[in-house]
């Protein structure tokens, strides 16, 4: 959310006949379905200025009004949650993150984060970085699996922030796509700043109005609907990749959020199964570059697709050759 504790949006005509809390919880992914369904059964949350049952079927062109208080500042603690960790040192740690966990805190995940594992995993951190972002030099959505480095010391925490700014960082992501994309290379480079009327969402801005962002991409695979490409970041804008790459018409599978109206239904049951189970979005951070902050060297990471992305490479394979 903004400033605001207050959101005003309207339904988009694809996602007509949706229950209200399952709207709810696509167009506000920050938020858990506990506190979701608090706000529904205390009226916080109207359709045209009514309050509505969890199981209302919304319509095209609704206005649903959202009440959030502002969340009470919170004390991060320290919680032994499981982390999957490629490489560690004195300095930094790069992790392999699942697709579902949150990074730091926010409205509805006041538990459960990375930021949490890692005071748990090194109390250092706790000194490094911004408030309640121990060490976090760069984050990833929700959705999105993969790696992410974060410092374990100041020295680090502001060498791999200069690196970022100056681009010296590569990070690579493999994603599904719906659609043939069409070349086979490009360059998106378009600002990306808040919706003007959807604060929960990014888009695409006019010059002035949004920061500038440069992604990259190459068409891996292609099959019937469905593209499999590499996304390189130039910069690092929130929900760049999935902005960047729904302004082309090609949405990352699963992506409720910016997923087009014109963007066609999936028809295949078996492929829309999985991409219901993706838990987040078909879209992984799977190769991490940069220089050590302290010594220098060079470092390389690579994290194989997980499952939940490769099942639907397989099976959009096996129906390609079948």
């Amino acid at each position: 959310m903004a400033d605001e504790d207050r959101a005003e949006l309207s339904v988009r005509p694809e996602e007509a006949g949706t229950r209200l809390d399952r709207w709810l919880a696509a167009r506000f992914p920050e938020l858990s379905r506990t506190r979701l369904q608090a706000l529904v059964e205390t009226g916080k949350v109207t359709v045209a200025g009514r309050p509505r049952k969890a199981a209302y079927r919304v319509r095209a062109g609704e206005r649903i009004g959202v009440e959030i208080a502002p969340p009470e500042p919170q004390r991060l603690v320290p919680e032994p949650v499981p982390l999957s960790i490629v490489y560690e040192d004195a300095d930094l740690l790069v992790v392999d993150k699942p697709a579902g966990m949150v990074v730091h805190p926010g409205a509805g995940h006041a538990s459960g984060t990375l930021a949490a594992a890692l005071l748990a995993h090194a109390p250092p951190v706790a000194e490094v970085g911004g408030q309640g972002r121990p060490g976090i030099v760069h984050r990833l959505d929700k959705g999105t699996s993969g790696l992410l480095v974060v410092a374990k010391s100041p020295r680090a925490y502001e060498a791999l922030v200069r690196q970022l700014a100056a681009r010296r960082v590569s990070r690579r992501y493999l994603a599904l796509v719906h659609g043939e994309v069409k070349p086979s290379r490009g360059v998106i480079e378009a600002p990306i700043g808040r919706h003007p009327r959807d604060r929960t969402r990014m888009a695409i801005r006019p010059e002035g109005e949004g920061k500038a962002a440069l992604t990259s991409y190459t068409v891996l695979e292609r099959f019937a609907g469905v593209s499999y490409l590499e996304a390189k970041l130039g910069t690092g804008r929130t929900h760049q990749i999935r902005v960047h790459l729904a302004s082309l018409g090609h949405p990352v599978l699963g992506d409720a959020t910016y997923r087009g109206r014109s963007t066609p239904r999936i028809r295949d049951p078996i492929l829309s199964g999985l991409v219901d189970g993706l838990a987040g979005v078909a879209l992984h951070a799977a190769a991490l570059s940069f220089f050590h902050p302290v010594t220098g060297q060079p470092l390389d990471f690579a994290s194989p697709l997980p499952d939940r992305i490769s099942r639907l490479l397989s099976h959009l394979r096996n129906r390609r050759s079948a």
